[in-house]
């Protein structure tokens, strides 16, 4: 019987002696020394990393490399040629934002590779980032020779969890995009995940793996390889290669925050850190935001984005809910389906949409200087059905349009099913068939990003690519969906379950702002389906999921038939000088507490799962010696998202200081918010 030698012993002997001896590994620690990375080759020449945290393993040792398509791959016969190191520690300020100021201190290791001739003799550096709460790191293949351009198959970048525990994650690669039911499973039960991915592992560490500087290059899904063993993979793409990359370039950042708690998690700003500052220079432009919009009427059914008896988007309709929004101190109107080519199956095709010509009962002139007049801006919309080739072919002249009227966000749409976005192919007139996530969307978006802020328009884009802190280099990206919506409990059996927000807070909004569109204060939904939250959650949606525009989302009927509701949104700001989680855990509640930018005020609050809980909150983030107002909203007696008890709601005003704690009890599917002001 013929035996193989083992790999190891084949590279053995292949190698010259120099690459048999054991290689050094090259180590770099953490600001505060808590994190300890190891860089080193192992017996095949093949480059691996591992991590350790407080003396403890966290990431044993895993690979680094690529396939690729077109050659032997990037992953064996490497030696490390040389290392260096750097530190950092500096603090910058966001125009908008969770938080005012960040603050960026790591230290860098960059480690270069070296292939022997025998395996191609390619270059190849990756450079790490440490920071207290997390890592990041990313490969970089400098200009050399006979690599001009990089066509990557796949990333063999792993991560192999050392300790066992619990994932909270949604599935990558599937036909709803990002817009799932978040599972909750063992750490080694995840299949292919798309990231944010959220662990918590047997002792209490929490860790959240995703990805920074997502440019020119296809999303990253982590692949369980075996045991608790992960593989990056990239989205695919029509070229075969799922990137194609002149050198020298970059990859985006990997990256895993890792704390002691939930909050910890929450409050990194590692992701941001790992982004180019900012791009467009005075971004003043850019305004956060509450608004009302044209939308809910279509979600729920009665209005219809198409022509017809039942169109929403009409002139009339939007100066109602101009003079609305004015009134209430709302800054800005949202209106779909004013363009023509909603008469058509637009879903997965959007081959007739005009993005410059309106319907003939919307007069979009007439609209945008009747808004301008009032001191509201209208929030424009581009659904594409997912064909950038026909929005792109529009794409300057319709930015250029929403420029010219003063319209300055535009929300952007690619209701399509995984794999369906329709772009141009190779040939002139010809087709080709991507992903979401894949390169070619990434480029796109970057694109409207870009051409947007040429005009002086913020984005938003629905059905996107994930947030990866590029928000600090293009500020004008003000918010993305990417997760199921409130939409979705418009729906009956598609409803969201009482614990997808709370889940939603330690998962999707790590990647950043999510509009969400809360604030249905009718808890109804098509057909009057009711819905999985109370009234009070409603309110605490505000403070749970950040984005720095916020929609009231429901019938500006319904929303005057809560005056006291309706109250607390006008009041609640959309941009924070601090931010902080106060009480929370993954997947079952989260409050936090968050200061106005432009005032002294505190704004506390949150949501909570389908199971009933009294927290004791602590005022401790309070000035010291002030004493404050505490105008609250709560879960009335009885209050449960299950029944029509839902409506129940509770009002207190109480006076604290700092060190005061005050007893919340959260109802199923309840939540609460609060305004605390000082001097009142």
């Amino acid at each position: 019987m013929l035996r193989l030698a083992p790999l190891a012993l084949l590279a053995a002997a292949a190698a010259p002696a120099a690459a048999q001896q054991a290689p050094a590994p090259v180590t770099a620690t953490s600001p505060d020394r808590s994190l300890v990375l190891t860089v080193t080759t192992d017996n095949d020449a093949r480059p691996t990393w591992s991590l350790s945290r407080k003396g403890k393993l966290l990431i044993a040792p895993s690979k680094l490399g690529f396939l690729m398509a077109d050659r032997v791959g990037l992953q064996r016969g490497f030696r490390i040629e040389g290392s260096e190191t750097a530190s950092a520690d500096s603090r910058w300020e966001q125009p908008w934002g969770e938080r005012r100021f960040v603050r960026d201190q790591h230290n860098e290791l960059l480690v270069r590779f070296r292939q022997h001739e025998s395996w191609g003799g390619h270059a190849m550096n990756v450079r790490f980032r440490l920071f207290d709460d997390g890592i990041g790191f990313r490969y970089e293949l400098p200009e050399q020779e006979g690599l001009k351009t990089a066509k990557i198959a796949d990333e063999i970048t792993e991560f192999d969890i050392a300790a066992e525990g619990t994932a909270w994650w949604i599935a990558g690669g599937e036909w709803n995009r990002y817009e799932q039911v978040y599972q909750q499973t063992p750490i080694d039960a995840v299949s292919t995940a798309h990231t944010p991915i959220t662990m918590r592992l047997a002792d209490g560490t929490h860790l959240a793996f995703h990805e920074a500087a997502l440019v020119d290059y296809a999303g990253m899904w982590l692949k369980r390889v075996e045991g608790r063993k992960f593989r990056a993979t990239l989205a695919p793409s029509s070229q075969g290669p799922r990137v194609v990359r002149d050198l020298p370039f970059a990859t985006p950042w990997r990256t895993i925050r890792i704390s002691d708690d939930a909050a910890g998690l929450v409050e990194s700003d590692l992701e941001l850190n790992l982004n180019e500052p900012n791009k467009l220079g005075d971004v003043s432009w850019v305004k956060p935001m509450k608004y009302i919009g044209i939308w809910w009427g279509m979600i729920r059914g009665p209005w219809s984005w198409a022509e017809g008896p039942n169109h929403g988007a009409t002139t009339e309709r939007t100066k109602q809910y101009i003079d609305f929004a004015a009134k209430h101190g709302f800054g800005g109107v949202l209106v779909e389906g004013w363009n023509k080519g909603w008469n058509s199956n637009w879903f997965g095709h959007g081959d007739a949409y005009s993005f410059t010509e309106a319907y003939p009962d919307f007069d979009l002139k007439a609209v945008t200087d009747y808004a301008r007049k009032k001191g509201v801006t209208l929030i424009g919309h581009h659904e594409t059905g997912g064909n950038i080739a026909v929005y792109e072919a529009q794409l300057d002249d319709a930015m250029k349009l929403y420029g010219q009227l003063g319209v300055r966000a535009v929300k952007t749409g690619y209701v399509a099913d995984a794999g369906g976005i329709i772009a141009p192919g190779a040939t002139p007139g010809s087709k080709a068939m991507e992903w979401h996530d894949g390169q070619r969307q990434v480029q796109h978006h970057q694109k409207v990003v870009e051409t947007a802020a040429k005009y002086k328009v913020a984005v938003n884009p629905h059905e996107p690519v994930k947030d990866t802190g590029l928000r600090r280099t293009w500020p004008n990206w003000v918010a993305r969906e990417g997760a199921r919506g409130m939409e979705y409990n418009a729906w009956g059996a598609f409803a969201n379950n009482p614990d997808h927000e709370p889940t939603l807070v330690y998962t999707r909004m790590l990647s950043g702002p999510m509009d969400y569109t809360p604030g249905v204060f009718s808890l109804k939904g098509a057909e009057d389906v009711p819905m999985t939250s109370t009234l009070a959650k409603q309110l605490g949606l505000y403070l749970a999921i950040y984005s720095p525009i916020q929609m009231a989302a429901d019938f500006i009927e319904n929303l005057e038939a809560h005056p006291r509701e309706l109250a607390f949104v006008k009041q609640v700001p959309t941009d924070w000088a601090e931010s902080h989680l106060i009480a929370g855990a993954v997947g079952d509640y989260a409050i936090f507490a968050r200061k106005d930018r432009k005032s002294a005020d505190w704004y506390v609050g949150g949501v909570n799962d389908g199971t009933e809980r009294t927290l004791t909150l602590s005022f401790d983030f309070l000035d010291p010696g002030k004493t404050y107002t505490a105008t609250i909203w709560k879960d009335g007696d009885g209050a449960t998202y299950l029944t029509d008890a839902r409506r129940n709601i509770a009002y207190d005003t109480i006076k604290v200081k700092k060190g005061d704690t005050y007893k919340l009890w959260l109802a199923p599917g309840g939540g609460a918010a609060m305004r605390v002001t000082p001097g009142r």
